[in-house]
């Protein structure tokens, strides 16, 4: 078994490998957003598809008085899960074998695909057409380290059983949710890619979803019946018994399960939960919080092989890529309790805008914005963008069932990058830096921070208000502002300013601070007297009426 951290903060994570796969942010996240940004059809078709998930996520969680309990036990259970990591891991791979299973440790990208590519190859025939053919069911871990991509030169298609899976691969795209991969897309698209994609389909095929469903399940069906290999991702591994679990809302992920000969798991070292007990809690959060159901339409459990039931070769291989330096993280690795519900980029307000694509990985919207650089160092190509890629309102730890708080993530990951950079360097990039937009922010914050600190320096700082006031009401605002403002009047306007400050009006209007404070507290004064003289009267007056 390869090492895994124990999560007592004994080591670092800066000598630990980072992930390899599909984990990193290609570019700058505000650079990618922008195009994104441009695309109107694309932010209607997000806009509306959070918002319908939303709405209905707020429903199936109200129907549940002990909601919050829910979400604490889930946060403790995953607590523990990453405290006693190694040993679990020990146990479920015991247990595992010892129901007929087969475990494989892998400790990067390349080593996973490496043995899921040596399994197929062992057990999947070679067609007329000379390769191999593999089901899938929807799997986060096989996404994040490339597995369709790396197999396809091999001689072995996968294909994707997932409905929205499907569509993502028929159009050669990219997932953008990590619940519903073609959420970017909308209906009359997906029949252009169905009518292009899928040989045989229809060519008078509509935009109505039952006959978009019905053309996939045809699709498929042949694939289903003679495919001899498939290979799966995990939601829950039971540390106790071995047991894998999947669940699902359309059936595909049981056909795959129950009718290939051999079963191939790829499931994250994080996944595991101690015992069947705690699926009592997650079979009710996982649901509600992505799907809004109140239980997944197919829930699937396997223990190892059972003669006579389902594949008879079954395999799991245990992935650690960059999770152990996750789990170093004192401050972070909170992020591996996510159950990859989605809830935090359905309330999101920069993911309904941008959408998936922008964040580079596998893992998008606010739980992407730090589990890629946790897992991969925030320095990684320019996974550094990422944890910007928040305004810090909130909102995903309000909504995320296991209590990350991403917000707090998000900005110790920030300082490490701004920490980072600024480590080691040279006089001349120090002056650089000084001078690029991050460097403007710090030196305002800095003289905001100096002026705000002394009330004298602030009144000195409002003499200037009148002038500016007279400047922007003969513009009607400011619409264009140089440096690092630049950016916030790049997309919206400063209205203008008013004659004088909050604090000369108060003056003007109401005396002093301190003739204002003297005159409250002998108000207050006066009031209270007045108060105790009419409670005593009433106490007397009750006291008659006793």
């Amino acid at each position: 078994m390869p090492a895994v951290l124990r999560a007592d903060g004994a080591e670092i994570a800066d000598g630990l490998p980072g992930a390899q796969g599909n984990v990193f942010e290609r570019e700058p996240f505000p650079q990618y957003a922008s195009r994104e940004l441009e695309d109107e059809q694309l932010r209607r078709n997000l806009g509306h598809a959070t918002k319908t998930i939303r709405e209905k996520r707020l429903g199936a969680v109200a129907e549940l008085p002990d909601w919050e309990d829910l979400r604490d036990s889930g946060a403790a259970i995953k607590q523990r899960v990453m405290a006693e990591l190694p040993d679990l891991l020990e146990q479920f791979a015991d247990a595992f074998e010892a129901r007929g299973g087969h475990v494989h440790w892998a400790r990067d990208a390349e080593e996973a695909n490496s043995i899921v590519r040596d399994l197929i190859e062992e057990n999947a025939p070679i067609l007329g057409n000379g390769r191999r053919e593999v089901v899938k069911i929807k799997s986060m871990a096989t996404q994040e380290i490339g597995l369709n991509e790396y197999l396809e030169p091999h001689g072995i298609d996968a294909f994707e059983t997932d409905l929205a899976e499907l569509i993502v691969q028929l159009g050669d795209d990219l997932p953008s949710h990590i619940l519903v991969p073609a959420i970017h897309k909308n209906r009359s698209e997906i029949r252009d890619i169905f009518l292009e994609g899928i040989p045989g389909v229809d060519p008078g095929l509509t935009d109505d979803p039952g006959k978009l469903a019905e053309a996939a399940r045809q699709h498929l069906r042949h694939k289903f019946l003679t495919t001899k290999v498939a290979v799966s991702g995990a939601n829950f591994g039971i540390a106790s018994t071995g047991t894998l679990g999947v669940v699902e809302s359309e059936g595909n992920g049981r056909m795959c399960l129950t009718l290939p000969e051999t079963l191939i798991t790829v499931m994250g070292v994080e996944k595991l939960l101690p015992q069947p007990e705690d699926l009592e809690v997650f079979l009710q959060l996982l649901p509600r919080s992505s799907t809004a159901e109140r239980m997944n339409p197919y829930t699937s459990f396997w223990t190892g092989a059972t003669a006579g039931d389902g594949p008879q070769n079954v395999h799991v291989v245990l992935m650690d890529n960059g999770r152990s330096r996750a789990l170093a993280d004192e401050w972070g690795r909170s992020a591996l309790n996510c159950i990859r519900c989605s809830a935090c980029m359905n309330v999101c307000p920069v993911y309904e805008r941008t959408g998936g694509h922008a964040y580079g990985s596998t893992y998008p919207g606010p739980i992407g914005a730090i589990l890629s650089p946790l897992m991969t160092g925030v320095q990684a190509e320019e996974n550094n963008s990422l944890p910007y890629a928040s305004s810090l309102c909130g909102a995903c730890f309000d909504a995320c069932p296991v209590k990350i708080d991403i917000p707090s993530i998000l900005v110790h990951l920030r300082g490490e990058d701004v920490s980072t950079t600024q480590e080691g360097e040279s006089a001349t990039e120090r002056v650089r830096d000084a001078t690029s937009s991050s460097g403007q922010l710090s030196a305002g914050l800095a003289a905001a921070s100096w002026a705000m600190a002394d009330g004298r320096r602030i009144a000195l700082a409002e003499r200037a208000l009148p002038i500016a006031a007279a400047l922007t009401r003969f513009t009607g605002g400011i619409s264009r502002l140089p440096g690092v403002v630049g950016k916030w009047t790049s997309s919206r306007d400063i209205p203008a300013l008013p004659d004088q400050s909050f604090r000369n009006w108060w003056r003007k209007t109401r005396g002093t601070d301190a003739d204002a404070i003297a005159a409250q507290q002998e108000a207050g004064a006066g009031a209270g007297a007045g108060a105790g003289a009419g409670d005593d009267q009433g106490s007397q007056k009750e006291g008659d009426a006793r």
